[in-house]
């Protein structure tokens, strides 16, 4: 039995060591709450783990391949998956859980509410759809787009009733909106809303049907059930501030009588910051929780928002503050970082250019618009003078995020190529973070090895595609009709040249 004194011994021994040899899950043993499940696809947690991060699977033959770290406690391997992946799609079908407990997560099925995809499960995340470094190395997170979501809903050891527990993730804190609910942590078995106290998950968004914090958001708040608590009760928590970090460490814990919000800069040295620790909410004590695992989703299902994951553990009992602090330094020293949204040829904001089909016998057909219907046309040099503009575009650094790229119509200044409901169409900008992020496009190279591929930010399964000469957002394989596997890797690229004006 470990005392207080050698717990903190202990615990000051691996964070005075280097912290290369110390993962997080390795600190939280040493405080005394270890961790029962252990998920991320940028690197292993646990100093000697050698084992699976995650699991892809790639379009052209559903073959699928696991993805390790570069050595023992290191970095994922991401260039195996930039080589298996070559050439086509990969999709995350499983997030392996590190502390051998076997809580994997795997495609959420569906609940309170549906997914888009077959038989109502959600989506499965691109897996090129968050690309990062950790120290200089290149790894991928998981970008969760609404409608996607993972779950596990027989785990091992995870607390139920008012059991002890406490959760850690590392989040993208620029990618957010204000559906409900994207969530990690402790969720119902059933995959639907049980009652009040049903739950125990780290919250980060904006929405503020239930409890908010200072300012506008986005927030780090706790799902419990039936509300998005970011303090004592539902409403506001002016101790709960809105975050601008690039990567956010967000901490929830709870026991009985007792739960806490915490978190930090994950790229920056120092503390976690308490934004609430206190009593439970009225209705909320004691907790009723369940035990199952969900991210991105909230526990009945619902679908609606979006985020990403890099990292993140769950705990057996209430870890000390000193505890995540090590965790968060251990977070810090990593070195979270951005990396590259594109690839392939490049482009210059404020050009001008034209896009034209690689699909045999479509070589003739520019990505054009008529009215607000994107298409392809058959543009050539003896075309209209109107013709010719409604297939130029002028490239914008991205409306939704300017690591990527927005491309306005040449004949309609301040209108620019937008998905809706999938279908691509010109539309004028409303301002809003919706339309930003709906316009914004991130081009790598041509999945067919020609020009390049357009990739939509905000559904990083979604490639620009000409489909029956009408222009989508489409995936490589789908429910929709325009998603069809046949003669995608041609109708999504795209020879990208200076444009007809």
């Amino acid at each position: 039995m470990f005392s207080r004194r050698n717990r903190q011994r202990a615990l000051g021994l691996v964070v005075s060591s280097s912290l290369v040899a110390a993962g997080p899950c390795d600190i939280y043993s040493s405080g005394g709450t270890p961790c029962i499940a252990a998920h991320s696809t940028t690197r292993a947690l646990y100093s000697s783990y050698t084992g699976s991060l995650y699991q892809v699977q790639r379009a052209s033959d559903g073959a699928k391949t696991t993805i390790s770290p570069l050595s023992a406690g290191g970095v994922a391997n991401a260039a195996a998956q930039d080589t298996f992946c070559a050439n086509t799609t990969c999709l995350i079908t499983i997030i392996y859980d590190q502390s051998g407990r076997g809580n994997h997560l795997t495609q959420a099925p569906p609940g309170g509410f549906r997914g888009p995809e077959s038989n109502g499960y959600d989506n499965l995340a691109s897996a090129v759809g968050a690309p990062v470094t950790l120290n200089g190395k290149k790894a991928y997170g998981v970008f969760v787009s609404p409608g996607t979501g993972y779950r596990n809903d027989a785990t091992n050891g995870v607390a139920t009733g008012d059991g002890s527990e406490g959760m850690y993730a590392v989040l993208d804190g620029s990618h957010y909106n204000d559906a409900c609910c994207f969530d990690y942590g402790n969720a119902e078995t059933n995959n639907k809303d049980t009652g009040d106290a049903h739950m125990e998950a780290i919250y980060y968004g904006t929405c503020g049907v239930w409890g908010t914090g200072a300012g506008s958001g986005p927030w780090v708040m706790a799902d419990l059930e039936n509300g998005l608590f970011s303090g004592s009760g539902a409403g506001l928590n002016s101790a709960d501030p809105s975050i601008s970090y690039r990567f956010v460490t967000a901490a929830v814990k709870g026991k009985p009588g007792q739960w806490a919000i915490r978190g930090a800069n994950a790229a920056s040295a120092g503390s976690l910051s308490t934004y609430y620790n206190g009593a439970r909410p009225s209705g909320y004590n004691p907790m009723h929780e369940e035990g199952a695992i969900i991210l991105g989703i909230g526990g009945d299902n619902s679908n609606g928002a979006q985020g990403t994951f890099y990292e993140g553990a769950m705990t057996s009992g209430f870890p000390s503050d000193a505890t995540e602090n090590a965790v968060q330094a251990d977070i810090a020293a990593a070195k979270y970082a951005t990396a590259a949204l594109t690839s392939g040829p490049a482009l210059t904001v404020g050009s001008s250019v034209k896009l034209q089909a690689t699909t045999p016998g479509y070589t003739t057909r520019y990505l054009a618009h008529t009215g607000s219907t994107v298409n392809t046309q058959v543009v050539s040099s003896s075309s209209s003078a109107a013709l010719k503009q409604g297939a130029t575009w002028k490239v914008r650094a991205g409306l939704g995020n300017s690591a990527c790229y927005s491309f306005e119509a040449a004949d309609a200044a301040g209108s620019y190529i937008r998905h809706y409901q999938f279908a691509l169409q010109v539309a004028a900008s409303d301002g809003s973070k919706q339309f930003k992020e709906d316009a914004t496009f991130c081009p790598q190279a041509g999945l067919n090895g020609q020009g390049s591929s357009v990739r939509a930010w905000g559904y990083p399964t979604r490639y620009f595609r000409h489909y029956s000469n009408v222009g989508y957002a489409a995936s490589n394989g789908g429910v929709q009709t325009f998603d069809a596997t046949s003669s995608f890797n041609d109708d999504a690229s795209w020879l990208i040249s200076t444009g007809f004006v």
